[in-house]
């Protein structure tokens, strides 16, 4: 297990760690299915089951596509459900109802973010979600001016579970990636953070619990409030 010491940035996912995964998602996808499907709840329901969202529970399964998948891919099996939609309009519809999005935090950002800084630490966000809606999101939520970064799946680098975000993020911002430490809630955060050698994470506040999470973690925690006490 590797400790912070000697860490001088936190990369953190988006979904699931800065924000709270259920409380943020849930009733959202439930409107966009509802809207898809036109109203008729059985093709909402259907949909649901594709992404791995239970319409009739308002909750997301375990492993669902949804969760670590990017956009484009979570798209991409929703369109040979719609009639009349094209990839384009889709994945165009699918970031403006996400940018729209009420996110809801764990805890208090702007002054858990605001004391990082002041501790001299780099902060980003590397994100399965499109740029424009992480930006606009973390705009809403008043913390977007706190990273020196924020990459999205459609940023250049390929997305997580790949660690080519997470380098691009140390090589923009001149880092040694064994001093920054990967914060996410899911195992492709980690196995991401792992692959470009970092310290890595997990937070318990998305669909993960402990048991699926520890393995690729360095550290558990319940959620982003708990990272100034493992720093010390």
């Amino acid at each position: 297990m590797r400790d912070l010491r000697g860490i001088t940035a936190l990369l953190f996912d988006k979904d699931g760690t800065l924000f709270d995964f259920h409380r943020s998602w849930s009733a959202w996808t439930t409107e966009v299915l509802d809207e898809l499907a036109d109203g008729d709840r059985d093709h909402a329901a259907a949909l649901g089951e594709v992404i791995g969202f239970d319409r009739a529970a308002v909750q997301f399964r375990p492993g669902a596509p949804f969760i670590a998948g990017t956009l484009d891919e979570v798209c991409a099996l929703l369109l040979p459900h719609l009639q009349g939609w094209s990839a384009g309009r889709l994945r165009d519809h699918a970031v403006a109802r996400a940018s729209a999005a009420r996110m809801v935090p764990p805890v208090p950002l702007a002054p858990l973010l605001e004391g990082l800084r002041a501790r001299g630490l780099a902060l980003g966000v590397a994100t399965n979600d499109a740029e424009a809606a992480a930006r606009a999101q973390l705009a809403q939520a008043g913390i977007a001016a706190q990273f020196d970064l924020i990459l999205g799946c459609d940023s250049g680098p390929e997305p997580k579970p790949a660690p080519d975000m997470l380098l691009h993020f140390a090589d923009r911002l001149g880092l040694m990636p064994a001093r920054v430490a990967m914060v996410g809630d899911s195992t492709h955060d980690l196995l991401a953070g792992r692959a470009a050698g970092m310290v890595t994470v997990a937070v318990l506040t998305g669909i993960a619990g402990r048991a699926e999470l520890a393995p690729y973690a360095d550290h558990v925690l319940g959620d982003v409030g708990d990272l100034p006490g493992l720093l010390g």
